[in-house]
């Protein structure tokens, strides 16, 4: 079923008030594909009817299957690698040894948003074990969150086909934290119980959590129109600790978002910490790239 020009505003605007993602005219194709077949489900003539019938008719499920269909559920463990490397070897020893000094409790808390199928949150967790293989010290809370209550329980049954395991897993990583089970995989109890799976939509407010020493943010905003990305950004520094990290795509940058959002450099990664006083060099560069985007 096609949708139909003069429907498509109507299926975005619903859409982008459901979960922050923007259709435009050249997604029509992604409306097709990813809500054809639950309008036929729903006995729906049109795209717009479907979406009529859940903003009408309040349906809690039917919405939630729309945010399920509608949102991309595309990942791998250990994606893009960098910054899984930078945590291990550049932010964990600096927060460790800041806490230490500090005298402050031997605790680090994560936080994995947009967490999709959980191969984020648990490739954090496998960084953790490697760091201190051993009798660990310290205490590590990893928070996954994800809009798709689908996703989310995936995740939380830490189960994954052959051809999931395969895309980012090293050999010695699949022996070391996974076991073989039903023709796929399931990770080991130890990690599953280092990862606690929620609900959230990242339009919503979020104080609730609590304050994170990092927070993985990664290839979400880039589905949200520049407003939102931005109120996104600025409420996600708010629940970083004073010296807390953000890591965001390795496609994404926060330069506009002007010299709090000064960048860092590692391992090949880019992080951010929106909370600490920026050199003053480096917050003059970031102001002069940030301007010279606008300009562009």
């Amino acid at each position: 079923m096609q949708v139909r020009p003069e429907d498509l505003a109507f299926v975005a605007r619903f859409v982008e008030e459901l979960c922050g993602v923007v259709l435009d005219e050249s997604k029509a194709y992604l409306v097709e594909s990813r809500l054809g077949r639950l309008a036929q489900e729903h006995g729906c003539a049109s795209y717009r009817e479907l979406c009529e019938r859940a903003r009408r008719s309040g349906d809690a499920l039917l919405r939630t299957q729309i945010i399920d269909a509608i949102t991309t559920h595309e990942t791998l463990f250990f994606r893009d690698q960098a910054p899984f490397d930078a945590l291990q070897f550049k932010v964990l020893p600096e927060l460790i040894d800041a806490r230490t000094r500090a005298r402050a409790p031997r605790r680090l808390r994560f936080w994995s948003a947009a967490c999709s199928t959980g191969q984020e949150p648990y490739s954090i967790a496998m960084t953790l074990r490697e760091m201190f293989p051993g009798n660990c010290p310290w205490e590590f809370f990893i928070l996954a969150t994800d809009i798709s209550d689908a996703a989310i329980q995936q995740a939380s049954r830490g189960w994954y086909a052959h051809h999931e395991i395969q895309r980012g897993m090293k050999p010695a990583m699949l022996a070391k934290y996974f076991v073989p089970k039903n023709g796929g995989y399931q990770v080991r109890d130890e990690l599953r119980a280092m990862v606690a799976f929620r609900r959230r939509n990242l339009l919503e407010p979020f104080g609730d959590l609590g304050l994170f020493d990092v927070i993985f943010c990664r290839n979400v905003a880039i589905y949200f129109d520049a407003a939102r990305r931005r109120d996104l950004f600025f409420r996600l520094a708010q629940q970083l600790v004073a010296d807390g990290v953000l890591f965001v795509g390795s496609a994404e940058s926060l330069l506009d978002l002007g010299p709090r959002f000064v960048p860092h450099n590692h391992c090949r990664a880019t992080f951010y910490r929106p909370n600490m006083p920026a050199p003053r060099t480096n917050a003059r560069a970031a102001s002069g790239a940030a301007a010279a985007a606008v300009r562009r």
